[in-house]
């Protein structure tokens, strides 16, 4: 969970100073931050990804787990529940509200948070959430200075779901092999890789629907358990 409470604590302090600033950062000053950070977001998913145990086996299950992505399309079911959630809420309790909405949305509906939360509950490797809170804390400070305390309380949401993310993967790492916990990490690197990419916009690769990639080394564990 430290991986979590930094993430809390980032945005909870971002939040802060954001409410402070009013006028906001230049968008010049926000854009060259952001695309230091996607720099810092490549190392922390090629470091992951080198962790790899079983190559084909991570070849397969990125094909696998595109195909099964691109058919659920999970990355417009999102977008989708995304748009709805704030649609509805939008403009019930005013600004407070909307950068409530706002934030939640935007630090949980992500490939980031689900993976680093399953690296963080696997193997206690925390690098990933580490990276996202310093994302996290820096577009707090952006979107607090004109969307007010809001953004503060959305630290919760993060707690909630990042929390019981983590715990789950805690609750199964004693049932999976060391081989498969490094094929799930470097799965989750290559996916954040894919996520720097995207902040340096350089491609437009929907991470989200390449999710289930993450899962197959265990479904492959499971199933040669019963062979």
């Amino acid at each position: 969970m430290l991986g979590t409470f930094a993430n809390v604590a980032a945005i909870i302090a971002g939040g802060l100073i954001g409410t402070l600033l009013k006028g906001g950062l230049s968008s010049k000053i926000s854009d060259a931050v952001i695309k230091g950070l996607a720099l810092c977001v490549l190392l922390v998913g090629v470091l992951n990804a080198l962790k790899v145990s079983n190559l084909l086996l991570v070849i397969i299950a990125m094909v696998l787990g595109a195909i099964v992505g691109e058919w659920l399309d999970i990355d417009q079911k999102l977008k989708a529940f995304g748009d709805g959630l704030a649609a509805k809420l939008k403009g019930r309790g005013g600004k407070v509200s909307e950068g409530f909405v706002t934030g939640s949305l935007l630090y949980c509906v992500g490939a980031m948070a689900i993976v680093g939360s399953l690296e963080s509950g696997l193997s206690g490797n925390h690098q990933t959430l580490y990276a996202k809170s310093v994302l996290d804390g820096v577009v707090a400070i952006i979107f607090a200075s004109t969307l007010g305390i809001g953004i503060v309380l959305s630290a919760f949401s993060v707690l909630l779901y990042q929390g019981s993310l983590t715990l789950a993967a805690a609750f199964l790492q004693p049932l999976l092999s060391e081989a498969t916990k490094a094929d799930m990490t470097c799965l989750g690197g290559l996916l954040i890789i894919g996520i720097g990419l995207n902040m340096l916009e350089q491609h437009n690769i929907k991470v989200a629907n390449l999710l289930p990639a993450v899962f197959i080394p265990l479904l492959y564990q499971i199933v040669l358990h019963f062979l």
